[in-house]
């Protein structure tokens, strides 16, 4: 009986050792951020619909789709997608001149709004994730700073 259980502790140590689906779990962490980084992205994803809230759903609308012809969309644009240091410095020091978002010009100002360089991280990453947006760019206030 007793080489029974010494048999099947052994078996069951080999098989999870050598799990298949452990091996693909540790190469997709690999390919994603951390969890801590990602309990970070969440908590700024938070903080920055605060943000946008208060400073953006005017223009922006709250959902995402702006006003035509005035304030561009910021759900589903490819102007954010393929523009992200753009789009950084839009938040933190205003924006005027044309842009072309989604095959639409738009030619409006965006005033500086005065926003911290970690509320700019925070609504960056809330836009960034939010209305069908998966940009995968965490954006930090490190990243913001150096702009």
């Amino acid at each position: 009986m007793s080489k029974i259980i010494i048999v099947g502790i052994m078996a069951l140590m080999f098989l999870s050792c050598n799990s298949n689906t452990k091996k693909s779990n540790l190469s997709a962490q690999n390919d994603t951020i951390s969890k801590q980084d990602q309990s970070k992205l969440e908590a700024s994803i938070i903080r920055g619909k605060n943000v946008y809230d208060d400073m953006c759903v005017t223009c922006h609308m709250p959902n995402g789709k702006g006003v035509p012809k005035a304030f561009p969309p910021l759900a589903g644009s490819d102007y954010l997608r393929e523009n992200q240091t753009q789009s950084i410095k839009a938040v933190k020091y205003g924006m005027s001149g044309e842009i072309l978002v989604n095959g639409i010009t738009y030619n409006s100002t965006m005033s500086p709004l005065g926003l911290s360089d970690e509320e700019v991280a925070d609504v960056m990453n809330y836009i960034n994730n939010s209305w069908g947006n998966t940009i995968e760019n965490f954006v930090t206030v490190e990243k913001v700073s150096e702009l």
